[in-house]
């Protein structure tokens, strides 16, 4: 098999031929080292440790050759920057963990790769870690303190975010699956601008030990890859009960969503696998001046394709969906003023190196060590957590969330699902929204309202806008309906290319260095 090959094969064909011995483990991850140097114009990743990597890989090879069996034994991933991970720097995008080693794995990537003393591993290696916005605080990866991520379909264009490094590798092929996370759709957007799958699971189904806290209460880690099929291989290993750990982790046993990818939905037959399934279009999402017409065509021509497979489209409504957007950004930053209180120069974190006090102290530190933007919501949650703004602010926000879950409840008693918009355009220039936060907050205004109401939902490829660009569709299902939704996602592209297609991009012929890191 051609080396060429590997960069585009998904995880579960690089799981397949490793376990028949058409390749080594060592092979791959070299080639895709070679790669990620040869790329690195990207900016996708901010840490590769070559030496650990192919150290992972020698190891997966003598499991392989003793005949042991493990969904992602040898397959190269990698884990967004917010993620611990042993052995690589963690940082969260931000000068103030610079430097940071975690002595442990968070739960996801133990899961995934080596294991640990409670998780069993799926034997994945770890290729590196991957750039994101600040503390996951960004729709487009440009307010990382390592610089923009860049869209592999157009490197003058934002990757989306904060997974904006996590989509960018495998876009370009330099990883075939990482993880990510999503607090108000940084999983889903720049799935979306990138041209790749990602879904964000509800909220508990993966464990959050060890994921570098932004929004307690929203913060949900998943997977990215370039198919259905490679999202549910790696969401059935991420997911799981962690009781020690995480008291807001689902205590559900582990499920395998591979199974069943292939049956059509109940009552359906091969022809039209989709027969019954009932797909809600919100009133709010598709009837609204907010959504570019290039986008909007893209996503009806995918909606005729689900209907040719048997679907029937119904309207539903997502009254209180408009308040998404003002609710989520009192309530993320006031959580985020909660969790980034910790970094105040004195127990870990970056620490000023010249004060008059102890307050003297936490302002530099905090000062130098946050970007703008985190220091701008850190403001904001703190303001409406003061005394005196509370109720107006706060608890008015915590109200509004529970609208929107009750809007998604009444939705759901007429559909199976729902399909909407996962961007109001195509990825946009670098610098284009950097005067203006609101217009970049204004990006969310389609994944913020299952985030806030802790749903599952999916972004896949489903057609291109303005410049060739991906343009994605998204799905969202009631609570614990993932394996619906990956579903429904595979059935769509197995009578589609969209998640075939490949940027344009220069040969990588370099050789990769032996450690690169923040």
């Amino acid at each position: 098999m051609s080396m060429d090959a590997w960069p585009w094969m998904g995880a579960a064909e690089l799981a397949e031929g490793l376990r028949a011995r058409r390749f080594s483990s060592v092979e791959l991850t070299q080639a895709l080292l070679q790669r990620v140097q040869a790329l690195s114009h990207l900016n996708a990743f901010v840490a590769v440790d070559a030496e650990l990597s192919l150290q992972q890989a020698r190891a997966a090879d003598a499991r392989l050759a003793r005949g042991e069996v493990a969904p992602l034994l040898g397959v190269p991933i990698a884990h967004k920057d917010v993620l611990v991970t042993r052995g690589w720097p963690t940082t969260a995008g931000s000068r103030m963990l610079a430097g940071y080693r975690s002595p442990f794995d968070a739960t996801v990537v133990a899961r995934l790769g080596q294991g640990d003393d409670v998780h069993p591993g799926a034997g994945a290696v770890t290729l590196g870690k991957l750039n994101c916005d600040e503390f996951a605080m960004g729709s487009g990866n440009e307010h990382s303190a390592w610089g923009p991520a860049r869209n592999p379909w157009d490197p003058a264009r934002v990757p989306g975010g904060s997974s904006g490094g996590s989509a960018a590798a495998v876009a370009a092929g330099l990883v075939p699956a990482a993880t990510g996370t999503d607090t108000g759709g940084s999983i889903r957007q720049p799935a979306a601008f990138c041209g790749i799958t990602g879904i964000k699971p509800t909220y508990g189904r993966c464990s959050r030990y060890g994921l570098i806290a932004y929004a307690s209460s929203l913060d949900q880690a998943g997977p990215m890859a370039r198919s259905a099929r490679d999202c549910a291989l790696l969401l059935s290993v991420m997911a799981g009960p962690d009781p020690w750990r995480d008291a807001t982790c689902l205590d559900l046993p582990p499920q395998d969503y591979t199974q069943g990818l292939d049956e059509p939905w109940p009552g359906a037959d091969a022809q039209r696998p989709l027969q019954g399934l009932r797909i809600g279009l919100p009133h709010e999402f598709w009837h609204t001046q907010g959504c570019a017409a290039d986008v909007q065509a893209a996503l009806r021509a995918a909606l005729e394709v689900l209907e040719q497979l048997g679907a029937r489209l119904v309207e539903v409504c997502l009254p209180h969906s408009e308040l998404a957007i003002p609710a989520y950004y009192v309530l993320a930053p006031a959580e985020a003023s909660s969790n980034l209180s910790r970094f105040d120069g004195v127990r870990y974190g970056h620490r000023a190196a010249s004060c008059d006090d102890l307050a003297d102290l936490y302002g530099r530190s905090r000062s130098e060590g946050f970007g703008p933007e985190v220091q701008r919501r850190i403001l904001v949650g703190t303001y409406v957590l003061s005394h005196g703004y509370y109720d107006a602010y706060y608890l008015q926000a915590q109200k509004i969330r529970r609208l929107i879950a009750q809007d998604f409840a009444a939705a759901f008693a007429h559909c199976d699902l729902i399909a909407g918009p996962v961007a109001p355009s195509v990825a946009w220039p670098i610098g284009a929204k950097s005067d203006d936060p609101v217009a970049e907050y204004l990006a969310d205004i389609y994944t913020l309202p299952a985030s806030l109401a802790g749903l599952p939902a999916l972004s896949m490829p489903a057609g291109v806008g303005e410049g060739g660009l991906p343009v994605g569709l998204q799905l969202i299902g009631p609570y614990l309906t993932e394996a619906r939704l990956l579903r429904v996602a595979h059935q769509f592209q197995h009578v589609t290319d969209w998640h075939r297609r490949t940027p344009p991009l220069p040969p990588a012929t370099s050789r990769p260095n032996d450690k690169t890191e923040v």
